[in-house]
């Protein structure tokens, strides 16, 4: 599979020397998948918010969980598609490192409080840590470029292919419940060399095939994860489901124009499935199997529907930009109904409501306090990068990076620290 990439797929923007004789050979991108695993980003996704805190009980999934879930979801995708594998798995993995404390939550906060320097998106921030952040590699000039992944890898790591200007305005919702104020984009404009360097000429706003392969599986894995983790927590009964409210939130979150006839045949369609739960989940051991054979497949149904579609368009391979995933229109209102359930019953209770508000007041409350103190607040290499901005857009910038790199609980006690001390 790796001859279906060619030199300038596997270039890295700094050239490394082929590893010592006695190592393990190891490809190009088996590399940079290891690079994101061994990540300190990637170890504190383990304490970031997915939908439910990391702290609210040891079952439901954080950052962390999701992304190796993204992941394997991706790599099998990749593998029946014709396309790499470990890159897949590596932008899965890479996703969410750009996420803030708090989720979609902190993200809104974090672009509020940085519109001098271009505001913040997590996708624009998983690139920046991938190039400069996560530092392992440094150019001739002693600048970071990051982990110094392939070109490849980088393309499949970025969601969405272009810079803030021109985004299209922020509508709907966020899988964690919060709305879209944020625009969309996947690069600032100081990190706009290497965006170039890694883009391909001539493809415009395309996503690589690698990237589209991800992005789906990330919505594959949160719609049926999230419905999994209601269910546990006691919030979600599939046996007894409100479809007059359950068909509202699926309006006013993520399909506008969808009708309550059109989406009860579609939940019919999901109930027909062999393994949907037929009694309400108990904590037992047979309800556990009962529920993971569902998300089993649940998932196995999604990209099965998916696969197949796909080679209808051509034979494969489907590598870079030979091809497009295609998700058929039933396969895309089942994934939409299943977030509306979660939604439903999970994102938009009033006590969940209220926290999010006190946790943009804390984010906030520490922006500003980072911003008044300067590099006396800051870890010591965002104290670094302080003394190198060239302006206060620069330096707000670093604050930004700060925060964004901190995990649900350290946010929590660095505000405790410094705003309260």
């Amino acid at each position: 599979m790796e001859h279906l990439y060619d030199d300038h797929a596997r270039e890295r923007i700094v050239p490394e020397p082929p590893k010592r004789v006695d190592a393990p050979v190891r490809m190009a991108f088996e590399r940079d998948r290891a690079r994101v695993v061994h990540a300190a980003s990637t170890r504190r996704l383990a304490a970031k918010t997915q939908v439910m805190g990391p702290q609210t009980d040891d079952f439901v999934r954080n950052r962390l969980t999701h992304s190796l879930e993204v992941a394997q979801v991706a790599r099998d995708l990749a593998r029946a598609l014709g396309c790499h594998p470990d890159i897949t798995e590596t932008a899965a993995l890479a996703h969410d490192l750009g996420h803030p404390p708090f989720g979609h939550n902190g993200e809104r906060v974090l672009d509020e409080l940085s519109q001098e320097c271009g505001g913040f998106e997590g996708n624009a921030q998983t690139l920046r840590l991938l190039t400069r952040l996560e530092s392992k590699t440094f150019d001739a000039a002693g600048d970071s470029v990051g982990l110094n992944l392939t070109r490849a890898t980088l393309d499949a790591c970025t969601k969405y292919p272009w810079a803030r200007v021109g985004s299209v305005p922020p509508s709907g919702t966020h899988g964690d419940g919060t709305p879209r104020t944020t625009m969309k984009f996947g690069v600032y404009d100081d990190d706009r060399p290497v965006f170039d360097w890694m883009r391909v000429p001539g493809v415009g706003r395309a996503q690589c095939l690698e990237a589209q392969v991800m992005d789906l599986a990330d919505d594959v894995a949160y719609s049926v994860h999230d419905v999994e983790d209601g269910v546990v927590a006691g919030k979600i009964d599939l046996t007894r489901i409100d479809r007059a409210g359950v068909w509202q939130t699926v309006r006013d979150w993520y399909l506008p124009g969808a009708d309550d006839d059109r989406l009860d045949e579609v939940l019919r369609a999901l109930q027909a499935q062999e393994s949907w739960l037929g009694t309400r989940y108990d904590g037992g051991r047979r309800g556990l199997a009962a529920l993971k054979n569902l998300t089993s497949d649940l998932i196995g149904r999604f990209c099965g529907s998916v696969q197949e579609a796909t080679f209808a368009t051509g034979e494969g391979p489907f590598v870079r930009y030979s091809g497009a995933v295609v998700v058929p229109e039933q396969t895309r209102l089942e994934i939409a109904v299943l977030k509306g359930i979660a939604a439903h019953y999970v994102m938009a209770t009033d006590d969940r409501v209220d926290l999010m508000v006190r946790q943009r007041e804390l984010l906030a409350e520490l922006v500003e306090e980072l911003s008044r103190r300067g590099p006396d607040g800051l870890d010591a290499a965002f104290t670094e990068d302080w003394h190198a901005a060239a302006d206060d857009a620069g330096r707000r910038r670093v604050v930004i990076d700060q925060v964004a790199s901190l995990t649900d609980a350290s946010a929590v006690s660095r505000h405790s620290a410094l705003v309260k001390a």
